[in-house]
């Protein structure tokens, strides 16, 4: 592995279930630009804990955590937040292990968060040939929802989970109720660290689908998932009406001082 020094107070978390061997491939990407880069593998039975503890054994910038069961994304993710914060770092860049995140720009959202460290740095996706229509057009309908949801703070895209987050807030946030476990919780995060006035900033990042014969993975589920984020907007249009008027003051205010 290049000779990268390790960062005090960024990261870069890896959250990962039954990615195949693309992981390998993913996890040596953002070592080539990062450190640390933390793997929570996340009750995989496809034998790549294995072989992504062997990596670890010979990288000190490389960490990796084996939850014994699958709890979901987002629990994933807050078990490798709450280690994070127990040794002082400040924010983590998530990215998934399936090879559709791009690893290159791992220093540029880095920096972009370094510069504002109460932001969130949300990477905004840029499809190619490969992605589904249907994905694609899908997506459409939840970011409306998240605009509604944040009366159009400035969230360029509620799905895509190439982002740089502040650590305590989004703890505090996880914290304060039982969902963002699954599949759930990019694009509720985005939206309750909206309402905790965590300002959004984008940045164009491209995505790639994997086909199957490229080693990709999706454990999407259309039936599934789609009903799991019904049910997440409604639980965040119910915390939309109780949280309105704050919105509106907030809104109202930065619109005067002419702050993004």
């Amino acid at each position: 592995m290049p000779a990268i020094d390790l960062s005090s107070s960024h990261l870069v978390l890896i959250p990962s279930y039954n990615p195949g061997a693309r992981v390998y491939d993913t996890v040596r990407a953002a070592r080539a630009r990062w450190a640390p880069v933390w793997v929570v593998v996340d009750g995989s039975t496809d034998g790549t804990a294995v072989g992504l503890a062997g990596m670890a054994a010979t990288d000190p910038g490389l960490k990796v955590m084996v939850l014994p069961e699958n709890g979901g994304k987002g629990a994933a993710v807050l078990h490798g937040l709450d280690l994070a914060a127990r040794q002082g770092y400040t924010h983590a860049l998530t990215m998934d292990s399936d090879g559709q995140h791009p690893a290159d720009l791992i220093p540029a959202f880095m920096a972009a968060s370094k510069q504002a460290p109460d932001a969130m740095v949300l990477g905004m996706p840029v499809f190619d040939a490969s992605a589904p229509a249907l994905r694609v057009q899908g997506r459409k309908l939840s970011n409306g929802w998240a605009h509604l949801e944040t009366l159009w703070a400035g969230i360029g895209d509620s799905l895509y989970g190439f982002r740089v987050y502040p650590i305590e807030p989004l703890r505090q946030v996880m914290r304060g109720q039982r969902w963002m476990r699954r599949f759930d919780f990019d694009p509720e995060a985005v939206v309750r660290l909206c309402w905790r006035g965590v300002r959004p900033i984008n940045l164009p990042a491209p995505v790639k689908y994997l086909h199957a014969d490229e080693g990709g993975v999706s454990h999407f589920n259309y039936l599934r998932d789609n009903i799991l984020l019904s049910w997440m907007h409604l639980r965040l249009m119910l915390g939309f009406v109780l949280r309105l008027p704050l919105l509106v003051l907030r809104r109202l205010r930065t619109h005067r001082s002419g702050t993004p």
